[in-house]
Parts: structure tokens; sequence; C-alpha cells
């Protein structure tokens, strides 16, 4: 599986622009999961509800099944999940989109808004491959996305899934499905 992190300051558009691009890769046929990191105290599950009763009670996974879904939840304790343990989790899809976990070693694409008053990640950070912003950026040093384009975005992650491509090519999509 390949995998691409998406990184970036809180409010710089991560979620929104995986939401943009998923449709693009699956009409392209490619089968995505994502990976969303969350701060600490997240909870997807409600005081009142079984499987929550379950987890207060101790229990160290619960599995809430349904007709269309089901969802593991793992206490972790104090530790982090790292990633490479959590995509051993998944079945195998063309790509895996990892929101966060920015300190990765895997390729990462950043969504850079400098109105953020925040400085860019790629600086310091060799495996951010591109960065897709809202204003152009003559001094990165990486491929440069439009982030007001999902069209474009959605174009070059297709060409990194496809090919593994991290340069300012890895948009160029062709016809055919590109070996592994």
């Amino acid at each position: 599986m390949r995998v691409l992190g998406i990184v970036g300051w809180s409010g710089s558009g991560k979620t929104t622009l995986i939401a943009a691009v998923l449709p693009a890769l699956a009409a392209a046929g490619l089968r995505v999961s994502t990976i969303k990191h969350a701060h600490a105290g997240f909870d997807m599950d409600r005081p009142g509800k079984d499987s929550y009763r379950h987890r207060e009670a101790g229990a160290h996974e619960v599995l809430v099944v349904a007709p269309e879904r089901w969802a593991l939840l793992h206490e972790s304790g104090a530790e982090a999940a790292d990633l490479d343990q959590l995509l051993h989790r998944l079945d195998p899809v063309d790509l895996v989109l990892a929101e966060g976990f920015k300190a990765g070693r895997h390729p990462l694409l950043e969504v850079y808004r400098p109105a953020l008053g925040r400085p860019p990640l790629w600086p310091q950070s060799p495996s951010v491959i591109a960065v897709a912003s809202d204003v152009p950026l003559s001094h990165c040093d990486r491929t440069s996305l439009p982030l007001a384009d999902p069209a474009a975005v959605s174009r070059w992650v297709l060409g990194f899934a496809r090919t593994g491509a991290t340069g300012p090519g890895a948009g160029a999509v062709r016809s055919e499905a590109a070996p592994d």
C-alpha cells in the first residue's frame, strides 16, 4: 500500500482537502482508506451507550457492529499509536491517506496557508514532497499545488498513488494503470 500523509497546521484545510480528493480517486478506480490522527481527548463513543459502558468497565477492545459498518475501539493507554502498527490493521488498498503523523518518514503533502501565521513545515521536513497552498509559493523547492483547485491536487495524488512518483510530473496521469 502506498501511504501519503496530509499534514499542516490546525485550520489549514487538511480534512476539507481529503474530502475533496477522495471522490476523484474513487472515480479513477482506486481503493483508498484514511487514518485520522486526533489530539488527546477524542472519543467517538458516547456516555450511556453500551460500547461506552464496555470500555469504561475495562474492555481493552470493543468491536461495534452494524449491518452497514463496524468500528474497533482500542484502548492504548497513554502511548500514542504508531502509524506502521495502524497500517497493519487496515485491509489492503491502493492508497492510504494519513491525516497528521507529520513526524513520520512516509511521503507528505503539506496543506499550507500563510494567513494562519504559522511557519511552513517543508523547510524542516524532507518527507514533505508537495505543498498545496492558497497562495503561489515561488520560494518553495517542492511540488506546488493550488489548494483552491482540488481537481489539480487530485490528479497529483492519483499520479503518486499509481507510480509513487514524487516530483513535478507526479500528477501526469496515464490512462492505463501503472505497474507497482
